[in-house]
């Protein structure tokens, strides 16, 4: 016996009608027809009575009746019970910058996740900006958090949940801690250590250009460092000074200082991205939260 014979005759007894049983189903009423005489000769009884105009359940199909609805209804619910627990468990696979794991809405959506999803595996992959948004169009990464997204695939969707400003590192002691306020201009002839052209050539470009204008016209680049981490472990061994983002005072050496710029205005938009056709019930949690997160976040700045 198979769940379909069930449930064809519970169609056929509510109805008392193959014609109307095999309408509601969508089969062809002989094809019904079969699998109740396929069911009768299973069990080894009628379970209805042939009419003239129809059929009627017999006395054994009156019994069989509720058992079967009950059985179908034990099996719906198991069904869904297990789509519940499949929908908490699989694999999350999330992409993040590093310097800004240590605060915010990032740490805090991967806190949320694990309690909201304790038997879900939560992979995390600290990449830059442009790798993770190259994993999530490959499907490597269901998601990233990633600076300046530069969403021109219609694929792709994305939610800003932080907007950062451009702060600068010095080491503690530099003679650049005294000048107040502090001006691009006041920046020539430094060394800098400087993040590289292909991690965000975007905003590489961008900044150039606010230097350019504030007179700050030829940076005295000494060294280059794929990320702010080892941007600001250059910044303490003293071999230079960096831009850097504001989010990374959560996290920076002791030995070095943060400072404001007063005529660098360049905030950095921060987003989560994602694929627009990943189904995944993890990602549209986890997606879900990190844009409640940002709201609560915008309006408390607000």
């Amino acid at each position: 016996m198979e769940l379909r014979h069930l449930r064809y005759f519970v169609a056929a007894g509510e109805e008392q009608h193959f014609g109307r049983a095999a309408e509601r189903l969508r089969i062809a009423q002989p094809a019904l027809s079969r699998q109740i005489q396929d069911l009768e000769n299973e069990i080894g009884f009628e379970l209805f009575d042939r009419l003239s105009r129809g059929v009627k359940l017999s006395a054994a199909g009156e019994s069989l009746l509720e058992d079967a609805r009950g059985i179908l209804r034990d099996v719906n619910e198991a069904i869904m019970r297990a789509g519940k627990v499949a929908h908490r468990t699989g694999t999350l696979r999330v992409g993040f910058i590093e310097s800004l794991s240590w605060h915010g809405v990032v740490p805090r959506s991967f806190r949320q996740f694990r309690q909201r999803h304790p038997d879900a595996t939560l992979e995390l992959r600290s990449l830059s900006s442009l790798d993770q948004v190259e994993a999530v169009r490959l499907g490597k990464l269901d998601a990233g958090y990633v600076y300046r997204p530069l969403i021109k695939d219609r694929n792709l969707a994305h939610v800003q949940v932080a907007l950062h400003s451009v702060m600068l590192a010095l080491p503690l002691g530099h003679s650049l801690l005294k000048v107040t306020p502090l001006r691009l201009r006041d920046l020539r002839g430094t060394s800098f250590v400087w993040f590289s052209k292909r991690t965000n050539p975007v905003f590489y470009r961008q900044l150039m250009q606010q230097c350019i204008r504030g007179g700050l016209k030829h940076p005295r680049i000494v060294q280059e460092a794929i990320n702010e981490p080892t941007i600001l472990s250059h910044v303490a061994c003293k071999l230079g000074i960096a831009f850097v983002s504001g989010a990374t005072r959560w996290r920076r050496p002791k030995g070095v200082a943060m400072r404001p710029v007063v005529d660098l205005d360049l905030p950095i938009p921060f987003s989560l991205v994602w694929r627009k056709d990943n189904i995944s019930p993890l990602l549209a949690d986890f997606v879900g939260a990190v844009q409640s997160m940002a709201e609560v976040e915008t309006f408390s700045k607000s």
